[in-house]
């Protein structure tokens, strides 16, 4: 293995063994303070400039925004530090110490999506970014695949770090090296109906609040149908906005009128559907459905939604990527940060090695074979765009 590779397996082995896992259960959640002040160090000793946002302080959760170089076309690198919860018990080795074999790299996030700031150092490591013309930024996030928090803090204040310098990003999530340039967004709801319990030998003593469900569901299928109807994208592998109901719980007796009733639901909209044209839509027609019934409705918005992502197949990165992958452009279903920096101005693609399949599995890999072409292309990203 040459040096290079040498000083890339030593980054990633840092990375790997610094845990960062986000998570919805507190128990399992932590900071990812560690990964966010070893990048700080190692980028302040090439020259960077470092500003550490707090995301939450209560949690510790960080971003780290490093830039070099002044202008106003720059380029944007971007990626996220939190990693999701792993059962150990199924890796075939520690997912939190670095390992290789097969002509593999195993370890948590290794895929999804930490090497991807290993790769950003090695890319970097040949070129004097004294002589950049435009300026260089990379962005490190926290709590991706939970909230998404770190990527809209940044959002919040993006002049604040200078992104207003910049004109392209390119976030490093796993994509099988194929640029992505447009993905559905995400919104997930809770919908909340209270009744009235009460003995079950006469419904007149209640309002039964899974029977309301019984129509909310119904309506909400309608609805589903209608916007199946409504939108459509042949890019997509599912070409249409998909609603899953995931999640449904109510009552607590068979011999009791259902009192509360919930249910979860999961959207994932095309691009030209809003977010919050979608939640309006939603609550608009639940309550008319249930406007003449004793039944109280609170929808609780689970995760603040994320919008699709679109990035013009005419712009100057998506072609430059292509070009330099040998790969068209492609759409995805997944959802990523990239909206955010689209609604900052920045144009963005999403393009990263390893395969999205093995983000979330057990012995998550990444293939030796794809450090040199990757590392490649970055170096050519930053020549073409800042230099």
């Amino acid at each position: 293995m040459n040096e290079n590779i040498l000083n890339f397996k030593s980054i990633l082995k840092q990375l790997i063994g610094a845990r960062s896992i986000s998570c919805t259960n507190a128990a399992l959640d932590q900071s990812n303070s560690e990964v966010i002040y070893y990048l700080a160090e190692i980028l302040q000793t090439l020259g960077f400039k470092i500003d550490i946002q707090t995301v939450d302080k209560t949690n510790d959760k960080l971003n780290l925004i490093a830039s070099i170089g002044k202008g106003d076309r720059g380029l944007v690198l971007a990626g996220h530090t939190d990693t999701v919860p792993c059962d150990e018990q199924l890796w075939t080795s520690n997912p939190f110490e670095l390992s290789e074999r097969d002509n593999r790299f195993y370890g948590l996030g290794i895929a999804d999506m930490k090497s991807f700031f290993a790769f950003v150092i090695e890319a970097i490591s040949d070129i004097d970014l004294k002589r950049l013309k435009q300026p260089l930024i990379i962005l490190a996030t926290s709590d991706e695949e939970t909230s998404m928090a770190g990527a809209k803090a940044i959002a919040s204040h993006g002049e604040q770090f200078g992104l207003q310098h910049a004109r392209f990003a390119v976030i490093g999530e796993p994509t099988s090296f194929t640029p992505i340039r447009i993905h559905k967004g995400i919104m997930m709801q809770s919908i909340r109906l209270t009744g009235q319990s009460g003995h079950s030998s006469n419904p007149a003593l209640g309002n039964n609040a899974m029977e309301s469900m019984h129509k909310v569901m119904t309506e909400l299928l309608r609805w589903r149908h209608e916007l199946q109807e409504r939108y459509h994208n042949p890019l997509f592998d599912v070409p249409v906005p998909t609603m899953n109901f995931g999640h449904i719980h109510g009552g607590d007796n068979p011999n009791r009128i259902c009192g509360h009733c919930e249910l979860q639901i999961d959207i994932r909209p095309l691009p030209g559907m809003p977010i919050t044209e979608l939640k309006h839509e939603m609550r608009s027609r639940l309550q008319a459905l249930l406007k003449d019934e004793a039944i109280t409705m609170d929808i609780v918005d689970l995760t603040g939604g994320v919008e699709a992502m679109d990035t013009s197949a005419t712009s100057e990165l998506v072609r430059f990527a292509e070009q330099q992958t040998s790969n068209e452009s492609q759409a995805a279903a997944y959802c990523t940060e990239a909206p955010f920096y689209n609604a900052m101005g920045i144009e963005t693609i999403v393009l990263g090695p390893g395969n999205i399949e093995q983000a979330h599995q057990p012995d998550e890999f990444l293939d030796l074979a794809t450090i040199h072409p990757y590392t490649n292309t970055l170096n050519k990203l930053i020549r073409k765009f800042c230099m």
